[in-house]
């Protein structure tokens, strides 16, 4: 009868934290079996040759159940290294007698070693367990994450598989057993309000590395910050900087030393928030799109449809389904076209909407008066129409009392002559746009002919008495005027908060401008609103709001905003908590730069600096493909930039230039030159002015 052989093989991964470890004396490799079988382990190590799986002869000796246990090898009392010891349990499908390979992989090293496992005759059933033999034990590092598995040689049957996790310096009994934690940074995570604290307890003279990252379910992880420290710290990071997957590596600064990794925010509600916060969707192509967040996302995503008017978004499930989402990984709706008013919906493992974003808006123009008709087909070539609306899908042709219904028989018209867009088809149904502008024209074009014959009636009483009528087109001019100016084109002001001083300057500059013909949005007056929502997802509601009504994005650089877009450019990353909470700048530029890289910034975005803190010339090139204004030397033309398509005459337009620089004035002297003190901003970045 042929030998069977038995394989293990382990190789090394990451691992549990472990409080208690049985401690084994001496170097030597050992092994027990249970009673009544016999055991012996070679001399030697042998080399790691497994082969390929062939038929069995007859009954065999099989592992069936692998297990395994922590224990500690100790030199001394407090000189030891982890340890592996490794259980296999056997099962006779036929051989009495057995070879078992233990094979062990862990960088750099591998091994592997012999036993010979003896069954006698007497406990031989066959399928039924014999026993176990017990091998002590394979050293292996801190930290790793260890993979077993076994089969025969010649191997018989599929192996096992089983991984576990070693535990590293943070389990107490580990640390004070194992040379390599003696002197490793010991690590708390502590809340204080909305900051968290991490705690570092270690003596004066200690040196060691901290770094923060994100941890990546596929590819590397993303570092996000790293410092060499002395001593005992206390590092305070913000709410808004944590995410789920934040982690944190430290370790002394000794040559081969252990690091220790945590994670410690896997579970934090306000995690959660913010990713959710920071997450956002990217249009590819027309019909391609992904998610991007710092860490992965269990959430499903599906198409709805967004009527004008503030009504929520329809989701279109049924006919259409939802999609699993994974960050980073691109997805596709089966459209054949696409409209302004389909948006995807994002929801999490919990069915709560986490996230909408109307992709194809900012490409396509503003959500437009549409109807959409869903069209199912039945057996037989049956098929129905109904319109989605607020209330539920209306059935056409119907007598319900809905906008739909009443212009049902024109809407069926128009779908049979070609007239609407067709977004979606497949053997059960489809999806159809169909516009409802010309149908409002119809319906109130003799009601606006009645306004006019009432205008033109008013409008000859009061000539037939001047008198009157001049103190009335007095009044009526004036309320042109400030309905003008109400009406004005929308600015969203951008900016980075270097310091107290430039943030007073930068609500000089916007009350300044809402005096003209312009509806100024900026961050320090929407404090509230931002800290509800978030910087990201406040920004990106005001950007496209802005876009949509055909305003302009302002990006006023100062010092600190150029440091920040070279960040971005260089991929770079910023200590946490460099920034504040409300910094809608560092949070606009994951949204403003696409726009810069694809070409869609001139005639949305205007940049601007003032001239004594920042010369346009050390603007990155990037954002210099828009105008790029000094203030207040430029002011006529940055005005003009602004209030474009329909700017004012030039004198009206020098007349506004004087008017907010007179405005600005006290700021800027206030910034620039305050009493007994140098100037704040300057020196403080590339580009810095001198103050002359």
């Amino acid at each position: 009868m042929p030998v069977p052989w038995f394989l293990l093989s382990l190789a090394l991964g990451r691992s549990p934290i472990v409080l208690s470890l049985e401690r084994l004396v001496g170097p030597q490799d050992t092994t027990h079996c249970s009673p009544g079988l016999s055991c012996h382990l070679w001399d030697s190590d042998i080399l790691c040759l497994p082969g390929d799986i062939v038929p069995a002869p007859g009954p065999v000796l099989a592992p069936t159940h692998l297990q395994t246990e922590l224990v500690l090898r100790c030199r001394k009392e407090t000189y030891c290294d982890l340890c592996v010891r490794v259980a296999v349990h056997l099962a006779v499908h036929a051989s009495l007698q057995a070879q078992v390979v233990l094979s062990f992989q862990a960088y750099p090293t591998a091994r592997c070693v012999l036993l010979e496992v003896q069954v006698p005759a007497a406990l031989v059933q066959f399928g039924q367990s014999v026993g176990s033999v017990v091998y002590d034990c394979f050293e292996a590092a801190l930290g790793s994450e260890v993979r077993i598995w076994s089969y025969t040689q010649p191997r018989y049957e599929k192996e096992l598989n089983l991984t576990q996790q070693l535990p590293d310096c943070r389990g107490l009994e580990v640390r004070n057993s194992i040379p390599s934690c003696w002197a490793l940074p010991w690590l708390n995570v502590s809340a204080d309000g909305d900051n968290v604290h991490l705690v570092l307890n270690v003596s004066e003279e200690q040196h060691f590395g901290l770094s923060l990252y994100w941890n990546q379910v596929q590819g590397p992880p993303k570092p996000r910050w790293h410092k060499n420290l002395t001593g005992p710290q206390i590092i305070t990071l913000n709410h808004t900087d944590l995410v789920p997957c934040l982690c944190i590596q430290v370790w002394p600064l000794e040559p081969d030393s252990v690091r220790t990794n945590i994670c410690p925010f896997r579970e934090d509600p306000r995690a959660h928030q913010n990713l959710w916060r920071a997450a956002r969707l990217r249009l590819l192509t027309l019909q391609s799109w992904l998610l991007d967040a710092p860490c992965s996302l269990p959430a499903e995503a599906a198409l709805c449809w967004q009527a004008p008017g503030g009504d929520p978004c329809q989701p279109l499930v049924p006919p259409l389904s939802w999609e699993n989402v994974t960050v980073d990984k691109v997805l596709e709706f089966p459209l054949l076209k696409v409209h302004p008013n389909l948006c995807v919906q994002q929801v999490n493992s919990w069915e709560k909407l986490q996230l909408q974003e109307c992709l194809w808006a900012d490409s396509l123009g503003p959500l437009k008066d549409d109807v959409l008709l869903l069209e199912t087909r039945g057996p037989q070539d049956n098929r129905s129409l109904c319109a989605l609306e607020p209330s539920g899908c209306t059935s056409l042709p119907s007598k319900a009392s809905t906008r739909a219904a009443r212009l049902g028989e024109y809407l069926l018209q128009d779908l049979q002559s070609g007239q609407c867009l067709q977004l979606w088809d497949d053997d059960l149904g489809a999806l159809w746009a169909c516009p409802m502008d010309k149908y409002i024209h119809k319906r109130w074009a003799l009601l606006w002919l009645a306004c006019l014959l009432f205008a033109a009636a008013l409008s000859l009483i009061l000539l037939l008495k001047k008198d009157h009528a001049k103190g009335w087109l007095r009044l009526l001019k004036q309320d042109v005027r400030s309905g003008a100016a109400a009406r004005g084109r929308a600015a969203l002001l951008l900016y980075s908060a270097d310091d107290s001083g430039f943030e007073r300057l930068v609500g000089a500059l916007a009350s300044a401008l809402c005096q003209l013909p312009l509806r100024v949005a900026v961050d320090l007056w929407s404090r509230r609103e931002m800290s509800a929502q978030g910087p990201v997802a406040w920004f990106h509601a005001q950007r496209r709001q802005t876009l949509q009504e055909g305003g302009v994005v302002v990006l006023l650089f100062s010092p600190g905003a150029v440091a920040l877009c070279s960040e971005w450019l260089q991929e770079g990353v910023s200590a946490p908590g460099a920034h504040g909470p409300h910094d809608a700048f560092r949070a606009s530029l994951s949204c403003v730069l696409p726009d810069f890289l694809q070409g869609r910034a001139p005639g949305r975005y205007v940049g601007a600096c003032f001239d004594r803190l920042l010369h346009p010339d050390s603007v990155p090139a990037l954002f210099r493909t828009v105008p790029v204004f000094s203030l207040p030397s430029q002011l006529p033309d940055f005005l003009g930039a602004l209030q474009q398509p329909r700017a004012p005459r030039p004198g009206r337009l020098q007349e506004r230039a004087e008017q907010v620089s007179r405005a600005l004035q006290p700021a800027l002297d206030s910034y620039f030159h305050p009493p007994g003190t140098p100037a704040p901003g300057r020196g403080l970045g590339p580009g810095a002015g001198d103050g002359t």
